[in-house]
């Protein structure tokens, strides 16, 4: 191979090689700056709880601790899901009156055969997390509201549909002995840079190696054609 197409090839992976162990580079500087969040996220959840302000905000409030005294109304609305080594079942979601105002409360998980069971609506107090999650996507079927079947947690739409304010708090502690509370986390937030790092890593990896493989096989055919 002429010295010139040498020199290319080596440009070439050069390039190459700095552009993808860049991206591996960026990934676990995002890695670094996710695991902060998240932390940051997990303190503001487990903090000490506040009295429910008075206009929450879906950006600011988010995952803000919430503890509040009320009744539970009637009437709810039951989100489909599906818990990890439990099985599908219902969030039910119930409009909470609470110091002349009504929100929404995500009380917990019930196993499907437990859907239209009664439950408590005596006045309670409430502890939990705001938190306006972003279950919709482009998949989403609409609810099917004759069968008070919904499937995801749409906050305007579940307060239009139970005549609240759209503010959900996930309870943390039960308002029922038969619903199981599912409370805020940030294990659903996804975190993948880890992941893409290493792949980003590995390409660069074989890069370098299809590299130096050209380069030999090169040097080989012009030592060979030599007189």
């Amino acid at each position: 191979m002429p010295t010139r197409r040498l020199l290319f090839v080596l440009t070439f992976g050069l390039v190459g090689l700095a552009v993808l162990l860049g991206l591996g580079i960026w990934q676990v500087q995002r890695l670094a700056w996710k695991e902060a969040l998240l932390a940051e996220i997990d303190a503001r959840i487990a903090a000490a709880p506040v009295a429910l302000p008075v206009d929450p905000d879906p950006d600011t409030d988010r995952y803000l601790p919430v503890r509040a005294e009320g009744t539970f109304d009637r009437g709810e609305v039951h989100v489909l899901v599906s818990v990890k080594r439990v099985g599908p079942g219902y969030r039910i979601i119930a409009p909470f009156r609470t110091g002349g105002r009504r929100i929404l409360v995500d009380r917990g998980f019930v196993p499907t055969e437990a859907k239209d069971a009664p439950r408590a609506t005596g006045p309670i107090q409430v502890t939990g997390n705001l938190h306006w999650p972003d279950e919709i996507d482009g998949y989403t079927p609409e609810p099917d509201k004759d069968g008070n079947i919904w499937f995801a947690r749409d906050v305007p739409a579940l307060a239009e549909a139970l005549d609240t304010e759209p503010v959900l708090l996930i309870a943390r502690t039960p308002t029922d002995p038969d619903v199981t509370p599912l409370p805020v986390d940030s294990a659903g937030i996804p975190n993948d840079h880890l992941h893409y790092a290493i792949t980003w890593f590995g390409l660069a990896a074989v890069w370098a190696a299809m590299t130096v493989y050209f380069l030999r096989r090169g040097r080989s055919r012009s030592e060979s054609v030599k007189p």
